[in-house]
């Protein structure tokens, strides 16, 4: 079975968060942009893909093209043994493009749509493909965009616990936005606080101790630059919180850094970013060898999402999955992705990741 095309797909859906504000430098986000990544074959099978995007849609779909597409094209679709020295010959290849941001963002589609065409061809979901499930749903967290003003990043607070949401992650930058979102869902609900990489070692210490009556279950990427893995772990030693971060990490070896310098208490790979499936399960296994939990970053609504569904199915570790807390005009998944009353998510029990995308949805919201 031949790889015959790799195709990039950029769809824009609209949201709507409320009070809060998405904002990339001065630019604030009105809607998910997603970059689906459309691999066929000569045997009529399809996988699909998702490579990070946010800001930078067109970029993401022209690596995809021009770096991606032609490395892919003809060449026999491996199967799951094999995907990995696929991956690897890919990435050596592009290496000369770096090894972080766009080209493994455009890397990381590709991944995932040949481990979804794996699992089609066994006619088993992915989880299957790769061990024993350990979980049928997902609990997930109400991952709020930026707010600022603590009344109203409680009232935001006790909006999604009404929902079903049995966790909250803000991101958020003040003490007091902190203070009042703790008192808003009580003592009992985990509560996570993404810094986004403001601070200085000094400054992120001082914010961390501040914060330690609040109970935060960890502090996430609260130091700039964020490949600053020495500064971060001071922060973690110093500050009294456990520390996450990963979401701009790229492959296991910036993993393996992080881990090594004793950086992080909870690892954060981002299956869109990090290098797809493959990198993500050797970041699994590493975490595990180094004793460092795992809480996958997961804030988008493409394939990404159905792949972190699936590998999170695989640990019986507690975690949660993140979620954007917003309404989103329209689901590529007809909805079946949304929280129940309990505020969890299903796994998907379909071939491959699970669902296939709604091509009436793709073409509304399609940008050309």
């Amino acid at each position: 079975m031949l790889i015959t095309n790799v195709q990039a797909h950029h769809i824009r859906i609209p949201y709507d968060a409320g009070v809060a504000s998405f904002k990339q430098g001065a630019s604030s986000i009105a809607a998910l942009e997603i970059v689906l990544v459309e691999v066929s074959t000569d045997a009529g099978l399809t996988g699909w893909g998702d490579a990070f995007s946010y800001v930078c849609p067109r970029t993401t779909v022209t690596a995809i093209d021009e770096m991606i597409a032609p490395q892919a094209r003809g060449q026999e679709v491996p199967d799951a043994d094999g995907i990995a020295a696929f991956m690897d010959r890919i990435q050596r290849n592009l290496h000369l493009f770096g090894r972080y941001g766009i080209t493994m963002f455009a890397i990381s589609g590709l991944d995932i749509a040949l481990w979804d065409i794996a699992a089609k061809v066994d006619g088993v979901p992915l989880h299957h493909l790769i061990g024993a499930s350990k979980r049928s749903r997902i609990p997930a967290y109400a991952s709020l965009l930026r707010i600022g003003t603590p009344e109203l990043v409680a009232s935001e607070c006790e909006a999604a616990l009404r929902r079903g949401y049995t966790a909250i992650k803000l991101h958020e930058t003040t003490t007091p936005a902190v203070f009042a979102a703790r008192q808003a869902i009580g003592a009992g609900i985990p509560l996570m606080v993404d810094m986004n990489c403001p601070l200085d070692g000094a400054e992120a210490i001082v914010f961390a101790q501040a914060c330690r009556a609040a109970a935060p279950k960890f502090l996430e990427e609260p130091v700039w630059p964020p490949e600053d893995f020495v500064t971060l772990a001071e922060v973690r030693k110093k500050g009294g919180l456990d520390i996450a971060a990963g979401e701009n990490a790229c492959t296991v070896h910036q993993f393996r850094q992080m881990m090594t310098a004793g950086a992080v208490s909870y690892a954060q790979p981002s299956v869109t970013k990090v290098g797809g499936i493959t990198e993500y399960l050797k970041v699994a296994a590493l975490a595990d060898e180094r004793g460092v939990k795992l809480a996958p970053h997961s804030p988008y609504f493409g394939p990404g999402f159905l792949a972190t569904l699936q590998l999170m199915s695989l640990r019986d570790d507690g975690t949660f999955v993140e979620v954007f807390y917003m309404k989103r005009a329209a689901c590529l998944w007809g909805g079946r992705v949304d929280t129940d009353a309990n505020g969890t998510i299903a796994v998907p029990e379909g071939p491959g990741l699970g669902y296939e995308p709604d091509k009436e949805i793709m073409e509304r919201y399609r940008v050309a």
